[in-house]
């Protein structure tokens, strides 16, 4: 009996908070403003915009976050930050956190619970996330766990993209690249392949691998609910006679491109060479 009365009462409690904070927004400086007059609801922001010298090769995290991420790079040897949180409320942009941890040889920014009570953490929407960088090319990137679109420029180094509910686009690899756990489309250029290759699986989305003149490798494709067709001429591919598997014979051919567990089709074209960008604004350089 006394269980039953103490899961009521955790009941009514949230309800009568869920009431009192659909009711009432506060912004930053204190105003309210009542959802139930019909007034507008205010939007609360915190940004962070940052600098921090990278040594060539330095290891770049995204992860955790709740928004879309866009990486600009280039010949600098400086990272940009600028993170841009919103929420109806200051008690929404409480529930989360947005890290940025730095040393030269690394970078990492990573999302995580905010310092709040229970009620506050389990009750209620999260803010809104969205993070812009400028990289050097010369990094060693990973993104895991971003709830949005991953938009990235050229790299010199390799690149592994998981756990991402959006689109992801790359302006061009270089090195060595995996993919896996992408619900969305990909869209990559590749232009060298480390030993390591290029390995995609479980992607629901359809995939553009975006060929460069004088690229050498062989894809392999299998395990997929889809096709895979080439829009490049010199490039035939070829479907096994027994199973779903594909192959192409890429320039002299090389290391491997391996895809699988796609739920989507895989086209092959001829790159055309543009970088993403991001604006981010110039910030105080941190060493």
């Amino acid at each position: 009996m006394k269980r039953v009365l103490l899961v009521a009462a955790v009941v009514i409690i949230a309800a009568v908070a869920g009431i009192v904070r659909s009711h009432t927004h506060v912004s930053r400086n204190g105003l309210q403003f009542s959802a139930s007059s019909g007034s507008p609801v205010a939007e609360v922001r915190d940004e962070i915009r940052e600098s921090y010298e990278l040594s060539p090769g330095a290891e770049v995290e995204v992860r955790g976050i709740n928004g879309a991420v866009t990486i600009e790079t280039g010949d600098s040897k400086t990272a940009e930050v600028y993170i841009v949180r919103t929420a109806n409320d200051q008690a929404t942009l409480d529930r989360r956190k947005v890290v940025v941890d730095s040393t030269s040889n690394s970078l990492t920014i990573h999302g995580e619970r905010g310092d709040v009570g229970f009620f506050d953490h389990f009750f209620g929407s999260s803010p809104s996330e969205k993070i812009t960088l400028k990289l050097p090319r010369q990094v060693l990137l990973t993104t895991k766990g971003v709830n949005g679109s991953v938009k990235v420029g050229d790299l010199d180094g390799s690149i592994e993209v998981s756990g991402v509910n959006g689109r992801v686009e790359v302006g061009q690899a270089t090195g060595s690249a995996k993919f896996h756990g992408i619900n969305g489309n990909i869209s990559v250029a590749l232009k060298q392949l480390q030993q390591e290759g290029v390995r995609i699986g479980g992607v629901n989305g359809n995939i553009e691998l975006r060929i460069t003149d004088g690229l050498n490798a062989d894809l392999e494709a299998h395990g997929m609910n889809g096709s895979v067709r080439s829009d490049i001429a010199e490039i035939v591919v070829d479907k096994s006679e027994h199973g779903h598997k594909y192959f192409a014979h890429i320039g002299t051919g090389g290391n491997p491109i391996t895809v699988s567990g796609v739920n989507g089709n895989v086209r092959l074209t001829r790159a055309t060479i543009a970088s993403t960008t991001a604006v981010a604004e110039p910030a105080k350089v941190k060493s």
